[in-house]
């Protein structure tokens, strides 16, 4: 391959340098390119697939292979890339190293370093990376042509900034998992949430936490310092939330050359980007973590000082016995510029088990190669050299006989696939399974490999799920984080959506709901994000409540109702009624909640309720017209005033309280005209003694009364008097049932008294029908003694005789002014329980009713209005 080209294709981040290699790579007959990251390899592999097939492109990594048998284009980690650039047909045409930098990293380097010096591609060869890089591969590889990127966009600095301001699509980059943490609770609070990228994570939960960034479901990015290793993510600002690591020996300050690796994430292609610090953080010694005048030269001009080494290891030991092993791991390099890679903990789980007795059983070369392999399992679950070397051991006591038996290896699986837990918890099973993963994929080791590897790989699919969902809610209020990107929008263009039951969601988030036509915020909202919701709502509210408001004036009246003198719709108010004096108009006046209707929507709403008012208020066309008679001049004052009585009590007034003593009697057909009725005990409206109109009354607000609905003729058990009733004993009687007692009293008086004679004192009245309306015998004795009726008990027949009992008789006296018509009739009501007692006075009648109390004779008598009662009862 001495005629193959090498470049070495050196700039700051977004240069173009991967995208260059890509298109490279595709324009050759097959090639393999090598990543630091799995996630970056993913990415590559399905731009490349795109372009050249399923069939032709190969992902692998330590714990995925996906390697279709006529791939000729190969996306590998650098350590599963093969070390010479090669695949089982020889050479590839081109072979990529991307971020090759990294060889100057003391737990990773060596395997960079080399890939650096020995992959190589049959026709071209490319290592991509920083130009810090630069003086390295001169010395190293002198016939390298070098190639220098310029970056796309500036990058510059924008000095310090709140977390609570950061703009949108940044990233926050921490160091250490607490931070991380405690960075992305503050971003939910903030700013609706971040995604959060760790490199303890799961590739796929990586994946799915860079695609929630990608995707514009949150605005931020919460990430370790691996960000800076090829993640290319669409970011405007990185802010540093400190300027301190702990590199696995002792915390430091990052380099410049670290710094502007991260902050180069910031800005895309042609667009500028910007780096910062987080104001108010501070590093370990208490130093307010701010970048020096120097370190923002350097980052913004990308000026760093070369790499002056590069770690190696022995990549090709020699396997003749455990020590010959261990001596070339640790052997030291021949150039000046590479020096011995630290100690790795493949190595150190290697000399840890070569002194255990275990390490007596590996003899001969193909079980020390075996044996190496199975120290170089990756520490997934970061428990340190000595816990992972008793894996190890665990694991080479099975190998050594051969292979893991598939029962085995499912059942250990199987303890896997549970996902409840935190996100520590699901971390920890992840790190686990990714461990039986890397060992179901190696090719010698377990039985049933695919099967194998197949369900440790559907078991990291689920847990990596789990702990993404974890995540999310955890970090992210995807509520917050919509209303966030779509409160700059136009109010009209929200999504928001009304449900059935009132709900309002954008997205499919609950932000809130409408009862009636008031907005309410969900009641799981912080108080941080009860203005953004109201906001939210308030912007969508008027296009909503005018589709309400049109529905509710069409096919929804029918659920409109009239309580507590307003317009109901449910239990939701949505006016107030007022009546005007004469009840000849309504006006109504919204609520408050209905102000957000847009004008037009409104004054249509309101001629939809005002129409239908007016059509339920036609049940009181009887009292606008007393009303209308009431303002009537020509009705004489003396009719006005009744008039005024009677409406006042709402279609009622006892005789005692209207005043009849001043109405002229010429006056009294002109009232009759008008539906009033002059009873003996009350003047009423009898049209408004009806349901409709006394229920309409009461909501409206004007009858303050006790309701009854039905408008029943009797009641019983009411203390209070209903409107439209009045007392009878024990129960209450509707005042024209009472009334059409009372005429049928007089009727049978009249029926008594002989044609151009005197009435008689007594004469005989049927309490029938009384009874079959509902009254009880003692209530009707009450009712008609209210009237100035009197019964007198027939006396009880002859010891003996048979026969129909005589009945009772009654007498009719008017009342005088001041008597109490109640006592009258309370020796009535217990007249019958005495019956038994006229034994020794049979013939005698007995007067069970109490008399009216006699007037003081200094005080003159004075008739009574019942005689005018008993006139208009008579006609």
């Amino acid at each position: 391959m001495s005629d193959s080209t090498i470049k070495a294709v050196l700039g700051p981040t977004n240069t173009g340098k991967t995208h260059l290699a890509i298109e490279r790579m595709c324009g050759h007959s097959s090639g393999m390119m090598g990543f630091p990251l799995r996630l970056l390899a993913r990415e590559v592999y399905d731009r490349v697939r795109a372009i050249k097939g399923d069939k032709a492109v190969a992902l692998i990594t330590g714990e995925e292979r996906i390697e279709p048998p006529d791939a000729r284009y190969f996306c590998c980690t650098a350590e599963a890339m093969d070390r010479l650039g090669a695949g089982k047909d020889g050479p590839h045409a081109f072979v990529a190293l991307d971020e090759a930098q990294i060889g100057a990293d003391p737990e990773r380097g060596h395997i960079f370093t080399d890939r650096l010096l020995n992959a190589r591609g049959r026709e071209e060869t490319m290592i991509l990376g920083s130009t810090t890089l630069e003086p390295l591969v001169r010395k190293l590889i002198p016939r390298a042509e070098m190639v220098e990127r310029p970056r796309f966009s500036t990058l510059s600095h924008a000095g310090s900034c709140k977390l609570s301001r950061l703009p949108p699509r940044s990233a926050v980059v921490a160091f250490g998992t607490d931070q991380v943490y405690a960075m992305a609770e503050a971003l939910r609070r903030f700013r609706g949430g971040a995604a959060v990228v760790m490199g303890a994570l799961s590739p796929e939960t990586r994946n799915k936490q860079v695609e929630l960034f990608q995707n514009g479901e949150v605005d931020y990015i919460v990430a370790t310092d691996a960000i800076g290793m090829g993640l290319n993510l669409d970011l405007h600002h990185v802010a540093f939330a400190g300027l301190s690591k702990f590199d696995g020996k002792r915390k430091r300050r990052l380099t410049p050359a670290e710094m502007g690796q991260i902050a180069g994430r910031a800005g895309r292609h042609q667009r500028d980007g910007t780096f910062g610090a987080l104001s108010g953080m501070r590093d370990g010694k208490g130093t307010p973590a701010e970048f020096t005048d120097e370190e923002i030269y350097a980052i913004e001009e990308h000026r760093f000082a070369p790499l002056t080494h590069l770690f190696w290891r022995e990549a090709e030991p020699r396997f003749d016995n455990l020590a010959t092993l261990i001596a070339d791991l640790e052997m030291k390099p021949d150039e000046p510029e590479l020096r011995p890679a630290p100690e790795a903990i493949d190595l150190a789980v290697l000399k840890r088990l070569s002194e255990d007795p275990i390490a007596d059983s590996v003899k001969g070369a193909g079980s020390v190669r075996r044996f190496w392999e199975a120290c170089s399992l990756p520490d997934f679950r970061s428990v340190g050299a000595g816990v992972h070397a008793s894996f190890v051991k665990r694991l080479w006591q099975d190998l050594r006989e051969g292979y893991l038996g598939a029962d085995f290896v499912a059942a250990r699986i199987a303890e896997l696939d549970r996902m409840q837990g935190d996100i520590d918890t699901l971390q920890g099973r992840i790190a686990a399974i990714r461990t039986w993963a890397y060992i179901c994929q190696r090719p010698d080791w377990v039985l049933a490999r695919d099967e194998m590897f197949a369900r440790a790989r559907a078991v990291e699919a689920k847990l990596s799920d789990a702990l993404h969902a974890r995540l999310t809610e955890r970090f992210v209020n995807r509520r917050t984080s919509l209303l966030m990107k779509s409160l700059g929008q136009d109010g009209s263009a929200l999504p928001v959506e009304l449900a059935p039951d009132g709900t309002l969601t954008v997205d499919g988030e609950l932000i809130g709901r409408l009862d009636g036509f008031r907005f309410a915020v969900a009641p799981d909202a912080t108080v941080a994000d009860r203005k953004m919701l109201l906001a939210a709502g308030e912007k969508a509210l008027p296009a909503l409540l005018a589709q309400r408001a049109q529905w509710l004036a069409g096919d929804g009246i029918g659920e409109l109702t009239i309580g507590n003198g307003a317009i109901l719709w449910g239990e939701h108010k949505l006016a107030t009624i007022e009546l005007s004096d004469d009840f000849g108009t309504a006006r109504i006046a919204f609520v408050r909640e209905l102000s957000a209707l847009p004008e037009a929507s409104r004054l249509s709403f309101e001629a939809a309720l005002q129409n239908w008012l007016d059509i339920r208020l036609e049940p009181l066309e009887p009292l606008r017209k007393l009303a209308a008679a009431a303002q009537d001049p020509a009705a004489g004052s003396e009719a006005r005033a009744l008039l005024h009585t009677v409406i006042a009590g709402h279609g009622v007034v006892t005789r005692e309280d209207a005043g009849l003593q001043h109405l002229p009697k010429e006056m009294r057909p002109f009232l009759r005209k008008l539906g009033v009725v002059f009873g003996a005990l009350d003047i009423f409206a009898h049209a408004l003694l009806k349901p409709a109109p006394r229920q309409l009354l009461h909501a409206l607000g004007v009858d303050k009364q006790p309701l009854n609905e039905a408008m029943l003729p009797v009641l019983k058990d009411v203390k209070q008097a209903p409107a439209g009733y009045r007392p009878a004993g024990s129960q209450m009687i509707r005042v024209d049932l009472a009334e059409k007692i009372v005429r049928a009293a007089f009727d049978a008086r009249a029926k008594a008294t002989p044609e151009g004679g005197k009435p008689p004192k007594r004469f005989f009245f049927d309490t029938a029908l009384p009874i079959s309306i509902g009254l009880e015998a003692d209530n009707v004795l009450r009712l008609l003694g209210s009237a100035g009726f009197k019964r007198f008990a027939a006396p009880a027949l002859a010891e003996g005789v048979s026969g129909p009992a005589t009945p009772d008789s009654w007498n009719w006296r008017p009342r005088r002014p001041g008597g109490n018509p109640q006592r009258r009739t309370q020796h009535n009501r217990g007249e019958q329980g005495k019956r038994g007692k006229r034994s020794s006075n049979q013939g005698k009648p007995q007067v069970r009713s109490a008399q009216p109390p006699r007037k003081p004779a200094h005080e003159p008598a004075r008739a009574s209005g019942a005689f005018d009662a008993l006139r208009d009862l008579l006609g």
